[in-house]
């Protein structure tokens, strides 16, 4: 039951629980305290001191907002509601001497800042500083910070707010950074100058209130006010995280993250974040057709022409990738199965029922992890699957939620039980009240990945943890074939192979690459056909939850590369079997007729579905999904930042450790 209390802020009073801190009752009654420390995501440092407040009766001078609870405020003499003012001449007093004394060691760096345009200390200074500085003295220097290749640091301009030291400490979950020294000698620094060890780690770029921690791939490119800002859905991994790009003229500048509490709350992975660079490289901007072994370029009526020469009469099969979405699917698979052939989008071999929603997705949703009291992990390592759902996992276990894992042992940043590591350790698991099964394809590729499944809904509310961001739309659409990869490619003479890089496929079939990046499908291709990349079309993609999300346009495709759905619709009038859309709108139509639940954008589905039948488990171990985090799709390889990551990780891997 709510506490709720009873509160004047600056003469208008509201009913807010009793738990909410003062600078959270502010803005529930809409009024702005300005902020440096606080975060509503980390812990209370209130070191700042810049939302200051006025508590009517209460003490003398100004209170912390941020540290102070509404149920700590005392009635006023007659039983009124508690006065709290956040305009008056002592509250704007104390703001002017905060911002002073902040600005006195900070150095005059705003035309060459990264941070300029975009800068809290900029717009408060602004807002709630003095004109002038009375402080004549030298202002004092410190040394930079080497945190790695993603995150530049110019300490002179920190503040010592602590939210980067906080972020890594509570969320990330590493102990790299922290603060030393007292008063003007006080600084953020790493421990034993250490680079920092995490694939989290680009957030505290957006943290970080001033210039003090910017982002090294961007340094120097471009100001907040020149990009055109496009509101999209991330797919480095299936959890379908909110993101926004930033783009200047055709390229993408940066990717940050968008506020999603049922997602990735407003957090994303350096993968994510920094993977832009790979957007610019390695494209395919043209058709090519291979003659006599080697790949030239080529018109795309010829391209059209080669495929619908090679395809009619012959036994085909389709191939659905990992970046795909499913308006590009469902075009795919109409024009095969229209064809005769078969599709598949279970690349990974992963055993998911066919049909049964509540098997292939499960019956929880991401945000069901922060109330559960006991989260089982089978064959899943979410540091490097899904890092942000980590970190989520991370909080709920410092909420007191008990983690159990089975599968290979990692380091998690979290403690957790490791019951075992093969299928034996599986069948003995039992679990407690307010469970959550995490499931991940580690478990699910092998032979008896069906009765995997069954033993985790046995233990509770289930969640699949999908690697690919359009698998779970591919699933719903029915773009799978009984029997898996093995069945739809058997006895083929021609496969379409629609962005699918991570699978190898037999010499001897006739291959269409359909993609967005030279990569390993396009070198096994006898005709490419160039496509656009997921920040240059519109599409639905549906997360690991099962919830569809809208990803908009925000460039266009190199060269004369198109869109994926309209190259497939362009090919059905070449082979004579027309597609019945012209447009992307008639397309969604014909895709919500026959998927009705695609139409719920941004709502997590009711999955349905009978539970699988108990089935006897092998004896091997669970192998990990994922072996490197930063090249796990053709955009990731593309980049030279990602591939700088994966050098340096296994470097740090490999490096022994001296005794202690």
């Amino acid at each position: 039951m709510s506490d709720l209390r009873k509160i004047n802020i600056d003469g208008t009073e509201i009913e807010v629980d009793g738990a909410l801190t003062l600078i959270q009752a502010c803005e529930e009654a809409g009024v702005e305290i300005p902020r440096f420390c606080y975060h509503e995501r980390l812990s209370i440092a209130g070191n700042c001191r810049m939302c200051l407040v006025e508590v009517v009766g209460g003490p003398p001078k100004p209170a912390a907002s941020c540290a102070m609870q509404v149920r700590d405020l005392r009635p006023g003499p007659e039983g009124q509601a508690p006065q709290v003012k956040t305009n008056s001449p002592m509250v704007k007093k104390a703001r002017e001497g905060v911002m002073e004394f902040l600005l006195i060691n900070h150095p005059l760096d705003c035309p060459i800042c990264d941070q300029g345009g975009e800068c809290d200390l900029q717009d408060q200074a602004m807002a709630y500083g003095v004109a002038g500085s009375r402080f004549k003295e030298n202002k004092r220097a410190v040394d930079d910070l080497n945190l790695g290749p993603l995150v530049a640091t110019t300490m002179t301009r920190c503040i010592s707010c602590t939210r980067c030291v906080r972020f890594t400490t509570e969320v990330a979950g590493i102990t790299q950074m922290g603060q030393t020294g007292r008063g003007e000698d006080s600084e953020i620094t790493s421990y034993l100058n250490q680079t920092l060890d995490s694939n989290l780690q680009g957030n505290i770029i957006d943290l970080c209130p001033v210039g003090a921690l910017t982002s090294k791939p961007y340094a120097f490119t471009a100001r907040p006010w020149e990009l055109t800002k496009t509101e999209t859905i991330d797919v480095m991994d299936a959890l379908g995280s909110n993101i926004r790009v930033d783009t200047k003229g055709r390229e993408v500048m940066r990717i940050l993250p968008r506020n999603h509490d049922g997602v990735n709350e407003e957090w994303i992975s350096d993968k994510t974040r920094f993977v832009w660079d790979g957007l610019r490289r390695q494209r395919l901007d043209k058709p090519y057709v291979r003659e006599n072994g080697k790949l030239r370029p080529a018109s795309w009526p010829e391209a059209l022409a080669m495929v619908a020469e090679n395809v009619k009469g012959k036994k085909i099969a389709g191939l659905i990738g990992d970046l795909v979405s499913v308006e590009a699917a469902f075009a795919l698979k109409q024009l095969i199965e229209g064809l005769g052939g078969k599709v598949e989008a279970r690349l990974n071999n992963a055993r998911l029922p066919i049909g049964n929603r509540a098997g292939y997705v499960g019956t929880a949703a991401i945000e069901d992890v922060d109330t559960a009291k006991e989260i089982i992990l089978i064959g899943s390592n979410p540091r490097v699957e899904a890092p942000v759902l980590n970190a989520r996992i991370r909080k709920a276990w410092s909420k007191g939620a008990n983690v159990k894992l089975v599968g290979p042992a990692a380091d998690l940043t979290y403690d957790y039980d490791h019951v075992g590591t093969d299928r034996a350790a599986l069948e003995t698991l039992s679990a407690g009240e307010d469970t959550l099964v995490i499931v991940g394809q580690g478990a699910i590729n092998e032979a008896d990945g069906l009765a995997v499944i069954a033993k985790a809904q046995s233990l509770g509310k289930m969640l699949i943890l999908h690697t690919a961001a359009s698998r779970v739309g591919a699933m719903d659409i029915g773009a799978v074939t009984e029997g898996g990869l093995a069945a739809a490619v058997d006895g083929v003479e021609v496969i379409y192979n629609l962005g699918a890089d991570e699978v190898d496929i037999d010499p001897g079939a006739f291959v269409i690459y359909q993609g967005s990046h030279g990569d390993r499908g396009a070198m096994r291709a006898d005709v490419i056909l160039p496509g656009a990349a997921y920040t240059e079309e519109n599409g639905l993609f549906v997360n690991t939850e099962g919830r569809p999300q809208l990803a908009m346009r925000a460039g266009f495709a190199p060269g004369e590369a198109k869109e994926n759905w309209a190259i497939l619709r362009a090919l059905s009038a070449e082979l004579g079997a027309k597609l019945g859309y012209d447009s992307l709108a008639q397309l969604r139509t014909a895709l919500i007729k026959e998927v009705p639940h695609l139409k719920k954008i941004d709502a997590v589905i009711a999955n349905e579905g009978d539970a699988l039948e108990a089935a006897p488990l092998g004896k091997a171990d669970f192998l990990p999904a994922i072996r490197d985090f930063y090249l796990t799709n053709p955009i990731a390889r593309a980049s030279e930042l990602m591939a700088d990551l994966s050098a340096q990780a296994k470097a740090r891997a490999e490096t022994p450790v001296a005794a202690e």
